[in-house]
């Protein structure tokens, strides 16, 4: 397939997927989301593959979240079309059964950060940034977000993160067990290579049940996600939802007090 939105690279037994959209930090839009659902569809059919690594092209930015000029102009119906892509890459990335490795270097953040969260590694640079920012853009991270979080950090601090969007160096991350390893930028590919042979001299059907397995107990949050696709609907398209867009494309703070 050709792509516009990623790069689909496989070598020595390991399928790398890109987000190339460095201008836009690499934040997605349907047609990146419908690319990256094909992409690991390849990867998770190509018998010759035994580890994938999704990371973003660039030093700025992992993924920044969806892309907020097309979350701009969207609508309820556009929320719903957006869960189900999204629903889909979720399903494919955990389901695979082959080991997913983020690589991260730079922000990721927002609906990237949910990203980095599905993964079942991620090695990080050490001025990598981390965070949510839903409410802050009058939306909510129902996309594995409030999910998986609380999980890794705990309780309270997932409230934290969620609720007062404030970003997380990579060490702080790490400190947090939110990601597994930090590295220097430079040794950043060295680093994800190092764990990319690590895995492919296991047994690939011992992963796979590991990672099944591993996932059992987080698999039934799934009802939480649907249901929170279906509430965040009746947000997206709003006068809130649009100050919260428009004043990040006007590069103004937000201003929420006349929907209290």
């Amino acid at each position: 397939m050709s792509y516009q939105d990623i790069t689909y690279v496989t070598a020595n037994h390991v399928a790398t997927i890109t987000i190339n959209r460095p201008e836009k930090r690499n934040a997605f839009r349907e047609e990146t989301l419908d690319e990256l659902i094909e992409a690991f569809r390849e990867a998770e059919a190509d018998s010759a593959i035994g580890v994938i690594v999704l990371t973003g092209a660039g030093d700025k930015a992992f993924c920044s979240g969806g892309d907020i000029a097309w979350e701009h102009a969207s609508t309820p119906a556009g929320a719903h079309q957006l869960a189900r892509r999204t629903t889909m890459l979720a399903m494919i990335i955990r389901g695979c059964g082959k080991p997913v490795i983020a690589r991260v270097h730079g922000f990721a953040v927002g609906g990237g950060n949910e990203l980095q969260l599905l993964c079942d590694l991620t090695v990080a640079t050490e001025d990598s940034k981390f965070g949510q920012s839903g409410p802050k853009m009058g939306s909510v991270p129902i996309w594995w977000g409030t999910q998986l979080l609380p999980r890794l950090v705990g309780e309270k601090r997932a409230r934290e993160v969620v609720m007062l969007c404030k970003q997380y160096t990579a060490q702080e991350a790490l400190d947090m067990d939110w990601i597994n390893r930090v590295v220097p930028a430079d040794q950043l590919d060295d680093a994800v290579a190092e764990w990319c042979d690590t895995l492919l001299g296991m047994s690939p059907q011992a992963l796979r049940v590991a990672k099944l397995s591993l996932n059992f107990e987080s698999d039934q949050l799934w009802p939480s996600v649907l249901h929170g696709y279906q509430m965040i609907s009746f947000i997206h398209g709003t006068e809130e939802f649009h100050e919260g867009t428009s004043a990040f494309l006007e590069k103004r703070p937000a201003d929420f007090s006349r929907f209290r």
